[in-house]
C-alpha cells in the first residue's frame, strides 16, 4: 500500500508533465533539476518515501488509528527540531509557542482515550516514521529551489518502485483491481498534489515554519468529516479550533526583521529582480519570473523575511 500511493502519485505526475507541464512557460522558468541534487534526492526518496511510510504502515498494524493519529503529530516537532538544530533555520520563540500551539490543538482533537491501543513496537515504528519524514522535510527544503513538479515525479516513482519490489519479493501479493486503481488515484491526489504544494511551501517559509502550518491538517479532516461521514463536532474539536486558530494567528502576525548579511553564494533558481538579485544577464529577462545560475554577491539590510535558504544568518 506505501508503494502503491506513491506509484500513484509518480506516474500521475509524470503524465501530467508529458500531457500538459513539460515545454510550458511555468515549466521553462523554474530551475531543473541537476546531477548535483542526486543525493538529496537518493536521501528524501529513502527516508520519506521508504523508510517513513513503511514503518507508519507498519505501525498502525500494531495500535488504534486514534492512536496512531496522535503519534503522528511528533511530525513536526521533530521537523522543527532539526531545521534549527542542524540547518541553521531560525525560528523566534513567539514562533516557536504558535507551532506548538498547533500541534496541542490537533493531539486535543485526536485525543479519545477509549480509543487507545498501545503496542510498543508499534509506537516505536510510527515515533521512528515521523523521525524519518522529519529528515526528509528537512533534505527537501535543500532541494526546494528546484522544479517542484519533477523533483516531486522523482522521488514518488523512486519510492514507489523500490517499496514495491520490496513488498512484492517478501511475498505480498497486489490488491484487488478496484482497490489497486483507487489507492493509485488517491495517491496522485494525497500525495502527488500534495508535495507538490508542500515543497512550494518549504521554498518560501522554511522547514520549521512549514512544520507549523503543516500541522493543522488533522483539522482539514474533521472538516472533511462533516458532510463526508456525517460527524458532529463536540467539545473537543470547539477547543482544539480555538487554540489552533491562536496558533495559526500567531505564526501569520509575527514579522521577523533586523539588519543581517547576506553571505556570498552561487546557485540556480526561479527568482526575479530585486534588492537581492542584482547581476547582468540579456536584455529584459530580469523582468519577469526566469531562473539562471548567478552569484549573491555579499550584502547587509534589514527588511521582514522567514529562514528560507537565503536567510540562514546567525541570531543574537
Amino acid at each position: 500500500m506505501a508503494g502503491l500511493l506513491y506509484l500513484g502519485a509518480g506516474f500521475g505526475l509524470l503524465g501530467f508533465e508529458v500531457l500538459f507541464y513539460r515545454g510550458s512557460e511555468i515549466s521553462r522558468r523554474e530551475s531543473p533539476v541537476g546531477p548535483t541534487d542526486r543525493w538529496l534526492l537518493a536521501g528524501m526518496i529513502l527516508t520519506g518515501g521508504i523508510l517513513g511510510p513503511i514503518c507508519m504502515l507498519w505501525g498502525l498494524q500494531r495500535v488504534s488509528g486514534v492512536l496512531g493519529a496522535l503519534l503522528l503529530n511528533f511530525e513536526a516537532p521533530l521537523t522543527i527540531g532539526l531545521a534549527v538544530l542542524l540547518f541553521r533555520e531560525h525560528l523566534p520563540r513567539r514562533e516557536i509557542l504558535a507551532a506548538l500551539l498547533i500541534i496541542s490543538a490537533a493531539v486535543i482533537l485526536q485525543f479519545q482515550p477509549e480509543d487507545m491501543r498501545p503496542d510498543s513496537f508499534g509506537v516505536l515504528a510510527i515515533m521512528g516514521a515521523c523521525l524519518w519524514w522529519a529528515i526528509d522535510n528537512n533534505l527537501s527544503q535543500r532541494v526546494s529551489l528546484r522544479d517542484p513538479v519533477v523533483v516531486t515525479r522523482i522521488k514518488a516513482l523512486g519510492a514507489g518502485i523500490c517499496t514495491v519490489s520490496i513488498a512484492l519479493l517478501s511475498g505480498q501479493s497486489l490488491p484487488r483491481p478496484l482497490i489497486l486503481i483507487a489507492t493509485l488515484v488517491l495517491g496522485l491526489f494525497s500525495y502527488g498534489l500534495s508535495l507538490v504544494l508542500d515543497m512550494r511551501a518549504l521554498r518560501l517559509l522554511g522547514a520549521a515554519r512549514e512544520a507549523g502550518f503543516f500541522a493543522t491538517a488533522p483539522f482539514v479532516g474533521a472538516v472533511a468529516a462533516v458532510p463526508i461521514l456525517g460527524e458532529r463536532w463536540g467539545i473537543n474539536e470547539m477547543c482544539a479550533s480555538v487554540v489552533m486558530v491562536i496558533g495559526i494567528v500567531l505564526l501569520l502576525r509575527e514579522h521577523h526583521h533586523h539588519l543581517h548579511l547576506h553571505e556570498e553564494i552561487d546557485h540556480d533558481h526561479l527568482h526575479t529582480h530585486s534588492e537581492h538579485h542584482e547581476h547582468e544577464h540579456q536584455e529584459g529577462l530580469g523582468k519577469k519570473p526566469h531562473s539562471h545560475r548567478h552569484r549573491h554577491l555579499p550584502l547587509v539590510h534589514d527588511h521582514p523575511h522567514v529562514s528560507e535558504l537565503h536567510h540562514r544568518h546567525e541570531h543574537d
